[in-house]
């Protein structure tokens, strides 16, 4: 019958295969800093997923489902899915308002790009993007402005040159300016 039979064995000597050995783990000293270049020529795809000093990085994200009240501030470009109430503090970097947002807070960053709903005042360094299904209720300064077709927008917008020495006295105003009170609804 089928199942009586066994395998026939190779003719000759045939070795083993043998099983692959893994590199002795690696210890760092720093949670945020990269391995050094010598560890990361011995590590997985996975474990090499660092990024060099000095390159971009991806944004840092707050979740759609994450409810945010205060400031937030730092030194990375920041995606926002959830709801922020506050002040959003990146002055040399990029937040994007993801289409499922509600930002009721002031804004600083070098770069704004809305897909959502924004109630408060944006200042951006350098430029304020409103995509066709965004919403900003709020007072807008920045060099460079894109509103697309089928944004809403109601406020003032306030363009400033690139270098122009009342930038940053703006910039420091925005951020102790009080947050928007959000429009009661009167349908």
């Amino acid at each position: 019958m089928w199942g009586d039979k066994k395998p026939a064995k190779p003719a000759g000597n045939v070795p083993e295969p043998q099983k692959p050995v893994a590199p002795e783990p690696i210890q760092f000293t720093s949670a945020s800093a990269p391995p050094p270049v010598e560890a990361r020529k011995h590590m997985s795809p996975i474990e090499s997923s660092f990024p060099a000093p000095g390159s971009d990085r991806a944004p840092a994200r707050l979740g759609q489902s994450l409810h945010f009240k205060g400031e937030i501030s730092g030194n990375e470009d920041l995606q926002v899915d959830g709801n922020v109430e506050g002040l959003i503090h990146l002055e040399d970097r990029k937040l994007v308002v993801g289409a499922n947002a509600k930002v009721t807070a002031d804004v600083i960053a070098r770069e704004v790009v809305v897909y959502g709903n924004v109630k408060g005042n944006l200042q951006a360094r350098d430029r304020i993007e409103i995509k066709k299904d965004g919403s900003v209720v709020g007072d807008l300064t920045t060099a460079r402005i894109m509103i697309e077709d089928g944004a809403y927008f109601k406020g003032s917008i306030e363009i400033e040159k690139a270098g122009e020495e009342g930038e940053s006295k703006s910039f420091a105003k925005a951020a102790k300016s009080s947050v928007v009170p959000s429009p009661s609804s009167a349908s």
